[in-house]
């Protein structure tokens, strides 16, 4: 992945002497802004260290959000990588980069989708708005890693249900537990307002601890 990156970057002819950000402290120590401040400038350690940073949960977004009829997860995957190659220097720090990333990654996901599934494409576009007013998240509502996820067994049964959820509300838990992303960045990836991807997030997660509960061992 890095050697494509690198390539593509050489066929720019990016050759400037880098000027980096945050000089003295080594790639993986920088904030996301300043490697792609580094990476616009020529530093390819600074792409290293992005790619390093967020691709697992880049990687389980789009696996999770891809239809296997749809392609190849990890063409998808390697697209991305390439389309923030290619668009660095369009970037601004005003946006966070992981949010700036995985709304590079939902359209290219879109995209691919709308070939092969088009009405689910559809679902994912279609900005519903929440109906009755809902009270903020607290931490203590998402389902955790214990919770969520008893052996292997649990994982697929986790898998399972999180297919049997509608899209929009599959790709709100994906972002939010996958992606680690606020209500916030979440509302600005999938284009909603706030309240949707808050009405959005809560359903979700209501079925889910409703289907999952069946299996949870009970406690002594």
């Amino acid at each position: 992945m890095t050697a494509l990156a690198a390539t593509d970057v050489r066929r720019g002819r990016l050759y400037s002497r880098p000027m980096s950000a945050e000089p003295d402290k080594p790639a993986e120590a920088r904030s996301d802004a300043a490697l792609m401040a580094a990476f616009a400038a020529g530093e390819m350690a600074a792409f290293d260290a992005l790619y390093a940073r967020h691709r697992g949960a880049l990687y389980a977004y789009l696996a999770r959000l891809l239809p296997s009829s749809a392609g190849n997860v990890d063409d998808l995957f390697q697209e991305v990588w390439v389309r923030v190659t290619r668009e660095r220097a369009r970037y601004k720090p005003e946006a966070a980069f992981r949010t700036w990333l995985f709304t590079i990654a939902r359209n290219l996901a879109i995209d691919l989708i709308r070939r092969h599934q088009p009405l689910l494409a559809s679902e994912l576009q279609h900005n519903d708005d929440a109906g009755d007013p809902l009270e903020a998240i607290a931490d203590d509502a998402r389902p955790t890693p214990g919770e969520a996820i008893d052996g292997a067994r649990m994982n697929q049964r986790l898998h399972d249900a999180l297919a049997s959820l509608p899209a929009v509300q599959r790709e709100a838990i994906l972002l939010r537990e996958y992606g680690e992303h606020s209500l916030e960045d979440i509302a600005r990836i999938t284009g909603v307002n706030a309240e949707t991807a808050k009405s959005r997030l809560r359903y979700a997660l209501g079925k889910l601890r409703s289907l999952l509960m069946p299996y949870k061992e009970p406690q002594s």
